[in-house]
C-alpha cells in the first residue's frame, strides 16, 4: 500500500463553502489542439466543487483509502519540522499544486527514502528538483493544459484592468468617490497597441488568440517557432528573444517556464529596453521577474503598470514589495485555480494515480521526468543540467 501526501492551500476563513455561487461548470472533453481532457476510471467529487483546499483533498479520499492507501492532507509546509517534512520520509507520493507548492528541493528529495512520484495538480513543475529527480529515478508528472486556458483568461482580464485603469476605478465607486478624470488620467485603449508575449506555449497561444478581436498588433518570442499559418493566421511578428522584442511591445506577457535561461529575464537592464509607460504581466513564475527591479521600474515611471498572479515565495510574506508599489494588479495565484480548472486537475490528478498505481503507464504529455531523465511535457519545456 502507498503513502500519498497531499500539499494544499487552506480552507475559505469563514469555512468549507455550504454552497456555490452556480450548480456546476461547463464539461471541457477536448482541448484547442486536440488533445482530452483528463479521464479517469471514476470521480468520487462533483465538478464545480472546492477541491484544491484541505477539505476538498481533490477529490481524492474516498478513491485511495477505500482501496488501503493512506492519504495526509495538508497546507503546513514551510520550515524543518512541517507536517510535510514529518510525513516525507516514509511517503511513496507527494502531490501539490503551483499555488500552495511544495517545493521539493534536493534535501527534501533526499530524506524521502520512499519517494517515487511527485505529482504538480496543474502545470508547472518548476517547484520539484527536476535534476534531483533525475538521479533518484523519481517520477515527475504535472496535468497539463487542465488550467492553461484558466491562466490566459486571466491574463486577458489583466491585460484589460491595467490598461482601462479598471482597478482605481473600481477602488473609487468603493471609497464613495465620483472623480472621473483622476480615473480617466491613466486610461487608455488597448486598441492599436503592441503586444507581446514571452513564450507561445498553450497559455501564449492561447493568449494571443484571446486578444487578435481586439484589434492590436501581436508579436511573441520562443524557443520553439509556431508554424507559418498559425503566424499568418493571427498577424504574428516573430522575434529571436525577448530582448529583441520587448522594445516594440507596449504590452508584454510572460507565458514561459522558470528554468536557469528565464530566471530573473526581466531584470534592470531589460526592463530599460522598454517603452516607457509599457504594461508588463507575469502569470508564469515570480523569479522570471527581478522582484526589486519590477518596483524600481513602476516607482520612475518605465513601466505603467505590472500585474502578477506569482509570487516568490508563496505564499509571499506580508511586507512583500509587491503588495505596496504603485500601480500594480497583483492577485494570489488564483489565476489557474478556479472552481472550473480544479474540476480538470483534480480529475487529472486521480488519473495519474490510477495508472501509477496499477502499474500503467501514465499519459505521455502529463510527464515531466520519468526513468532517469526528463520526459514528455518536460523534455519540450526543460533543459537537463549537464553531467
Amino acid at each position: 500500500m502507498a503513502k500519498i501526501v497531499c500539499v494544499l492551500y487552506d480552507d475559505p476563513v469563514g469555512g468549507y463553502p455550504p454552497e456555490y455561487a452556480r450548480d456546476g461548470v461547463p464539461v471541457i472533453e477536448r482541448y484547442p489542439d486536440g488533445q482530452t481532457a483528463p479521464a479517469p476510471q471514476g470521480l468520487d467529487f462533483t465538478p464545480g466543487e472546492l477541491l484544491g483546499s484541505v477539505s476538498g483533498a481533490l477529490g481524492l479520499r474516498g478513491f485511495l483509502e477505500s482501496r488501503g492507501h493512506t492519504l495526509v492532507v495538508t497546507s503546513d509546509k514551510e520550515g524543518p519540522d512541517s507536517r510535510l517534512d514529518r510525513e516525507l520520509p516514509d511517503a511513496d507520493v507527494v502531490i501539490s499544486q503551483p499555488f500552495w507548492p511544495a517545493y521539493m528541493t534536493r534535501e527534501r528529495i533526499e530524506k524521502a527514502r520512499n519517494l517515487r512520484l511527485i505529482i504538480t495538480a496543474g502545470i508547472g513543475s518548476d517547484h520539484t528538483d527536476l535534476q534531483a529527480s533525475i538521479e533518484r529515478g523519481i517520477t515527475v508528472a504535472e496535468v497539463t493544459y487542465s488550467n492553461s486556458i484558466s491562466v490566459a483568461e486571466h491574463v486577458v482580464m489583466m491585460i484589460l484592468s491595467l490598461v482601462r485603469g479598471y482597478l482605481p476605478a473600481h477602488q473609487t465607486v468603493l471609497d464613495g468617490g465620483w472623480n472621473i478624470a483622476d480615473n480617466a488620467a491613466r486610461s487608455y485603449d488597448l486598441e492599436g497597441m503592441h503586444v507581446g508575449t514571452v513564450a507561445a506555449g498553450r497559455i501564449g497561444t492561447a493568449v494571443l488568440r484571446r486578444l487578435k478581436p481586439f484589434d492590436v498588433r501581436l508579436h511573441y518570442t520562443d524557443k520553439h517557432r509556431l508554424p507559418q499559418e498559425t503566424e499568418r493566421e493571427l498577424g504574428l511578428t516573430y522575434h529571436p528573444t525577448a530582448h529583441d522584442m520587448v522594445p516594440h511591445c507596449d504590452v508584454v506577457t510572460v507565458n514561459a517556464p522558470l528554468h536557469p535561461e528565464t530566471e530573473h529575464l526581466f531584470d534592470d537592464a531589460l526592463l530599460g529596453t522598454m517603452k516607457r509607460g509599457a504594461y508588463l504581466v507575469n502569470t508564469a513564475r515570480a523569479r522570471i521577474c527581478d522582484r526589486d527591479a519590477v518596483v524600481r521600474a513602476l516607482e520612475s515611471g518605465r513601466l505603467a503598470g505590472y500585474a502578477g498572479d506569482v509570487w516568490f515565495p508563496q505564499p509571499a510574506p506580508a511586507d512583500h514589495p509587491w503588495r505596496t508599489m504603485p500601480h500594480h494588479g497583483m492577485t494570489p495565484h488564483t489565476s489557474g485555480t478556479s472552481l472550473s480548472a480544479q474540476a480538470r486537475y483534480a480529475a487529472g490528478t486521480r488519473e495519474i494515480l490510477e495508472a501509477w498505481l496499477e502499474g500503467r503507464p501514465i499519459r505521455e504529455e502529463y510527464l515531466i521526468v520519468q526513468g532517469g531523465t526528463l520526459a514528455g511535457a518536460g523534455a519540450h519545456s526543460y533543459t537537463a543540467e549537464s553531467s
